[in-house]
């Protein structure tokens, strides 16, 4: 990673014709997958009309999956045909979701036993643990390695890499739930078959373009080995676990991660997916409780969005400007700068009723400025993991870190179990901010063990303090 100030070693950029597929195969999956996620959540809303059982088994049941899985994906991400990894990344989306699809739209038409109901039920959780894996290991495999070998020695073109897709990301995260929504709206059946038909069109697509990508790139095609040096200790001097894929998590992997020198802003990053000031379904719940119309969530998630995306284009600027470290912990601060003032608005006036909407108004304002610190560290968190994870383990690490994002996203769930009044909502905004304020001192202890301070003193200062000593040494 390069000083501030300094410029990195240039190659050829990507040409436009590889980007143009990257970004399209990019798009389908990340498109198809936030469709699904959410679709499956008005779905079984619909289905299971006076209950919230089904849909929290599903959700937790999916999460706990990419938890449970993450090493054995990472490892095969890191051993295997880069190319044949991510075609069964594809395969096994898309077969998901039709799969889905068809039990949705059977138990959607009603008519059937408990435990022929219960049967399919679990049918669809089961296929969409399986659609939830290949997710992950689709964008582990894209984001952490491809998009790496694929800017190899240029680390401008990978910052601005990095920023489009995640500008993909956040896009379709906006627009996806929109679109199935909105068909929703008409006729469920409507978008279960909608759903079905997107995902149907999207696989030839991506599945030739990703193979057309790794064929423009030589680099891709090279076969991987663990180069060691002479003690069989990898460069970032962390001993590496042995490798099997059949293995669950084992502990020397976790031992690996936890021990890696990009393990605290890898881990700081996890820590800030235990949150409920995300304007997903949690303060969307609560923001509906107090009065808000669905015009307005519309209006404040859109914004939120547009601030997000506004990050994809500051962030790869300040990492330019200052250095890839600096970036993260300056935009670590903006996220708890502002969701300090969100804490101060929400607490300014308690209780609920007229007097809240001031209040309210001035926490989703505040969560809304906040997201841009927020993705902007996730893409200085995502540089320092592509610079300081070997090409060998790079699966495996962000499949770990991936696992803990999942977990920690429970855990966020869990705090709306516990505090499920609106009127508690605070108790679990006060946990999330706890969550980034953790996050940022962990981040701040890796900014100090790397540059050995926090921030530059003002150019000022240190000229009276120099000033000072000289006169000092003088009076001596």
């Amino acid at each position: 990673m390069e000083p501030p100030g300094q410029q990195p070693t240039h190659t050829l950029p990507p040409n436009p014709k590889l980007t143009l597929r990257l970004y399209t195969s990019h798009l389908l999956s990340t498109w198809n997958s936030r469709v699904f996620e959410f679709g499956a959540v008005l779905f079984l809303a619909s289905i299971y009309p006076d209950t919230l059982l089904p849909m929290s088994i599903y959700a937790l049941v999916r999460s706990g999956a990419a938890i449970l899985f993450a090493q054995a994906i990472g490892a095969w991400i890191d051993t295997g045909d880069r190319l044949v990894v991510v075609r069964v990344s594809i395969v096994a989306q898309r077969v998901a979701v039709a799969g889905s699809c068809a039990v949705f739209a059977v138990l959607a038409r009603g008519g059937m036993g408990g435990g022929v109901r219960g049967g399919l039920f679990a049918v669809a959780v089961g296929l969409a643990c399986v659609e939830k894996l290949g997710a992950v290991m689709n964008l582990v495999a894209v984001e952490r390695d491809w998009v790496v070998v694929i800017t190899e020695g240029d680390e401008e073109s990978r910052r601005e890499l990095n920023a489009k897709m995640r500008r993909v990301d956040l896009l379709c995260k906006l627009l996806g739930p929109l679109a199935i929504s909105t068909i929703a709206a008409a006729s469920i059946e409507v978008a279960i078959w909608a759903t079905l038909g997107m995902n149907l069109a999207a696989v030839g697509i991506e599945y030739l373009f990703i193979e057309q990508v790794y064929e423009m790139v030589p680099r891709l095609q090279r076969e991987r080995s663990v180069p060691a040096d002479e003690d069989g200790i990898l460069a970032s001097d962390v001993s590496p676990p042995r490798r099997s894929a059949s293995d669950i998590l084992p502990i020397s992997f976790l031992s690996f991660y936890f021990r890696h020198p990009a393990f605290l802003p890898s881990f700081a990053l996890s820590l800030l997916y235990l949150t409920v000031l995300s304007f997903s379904g949690q303060m969307i719940t609560y923001l509906v409780s107090v009065g808000y119309t669905s015009l307005h969530v519309g209006l404040a998630r859109t914004v939120s969005t547009l601030f997000e995306l506004s990050a994809t284009w500051v962030a790869p600027r300040l990492m330019s400007r200052i250095g890839t470290v600096r970036a993260g912990i300056w935009s670590l601060s903006w996220q708890m700068v502002w969701l300090t003032v969100a804490l101060s608005w929400f607490f300014d006036v308690p209780g609920l009723g007229e007097s809240t909407s001031l209040s309210v108004t001035g926490l989703v304002v505040s969560v809304a400025m906040s997201r841009v610190g927020l993705w902007g560290f996730d893409l200085c968190a995502q540089s320092i993991v592509q610079d300081e994870v070997g090409p060998e383990y790079r699966g495996t690490f962000s499949t770990v870190e991936t696992s803990f994002q999942n977990l920690f996203e429970m855990f966020s769930y869990i705090t709306t179990v516990v505090f499920s009044r609106p009127e508690d909502f605070r108790w679990p905004a006060v946990i999330s901010i706890g969550a980034v304020y953790m996050a940022g001192a962990l981040y701040a202890a890796f900014v100090r063990k790397r540059r050995g301070h926090l921030f530059h003193a003002p150019p000022s200062a240190c000229l009276c303090v120099k000033s000072e000593e000289r006169l000092g040494a003088s009076g001596r």
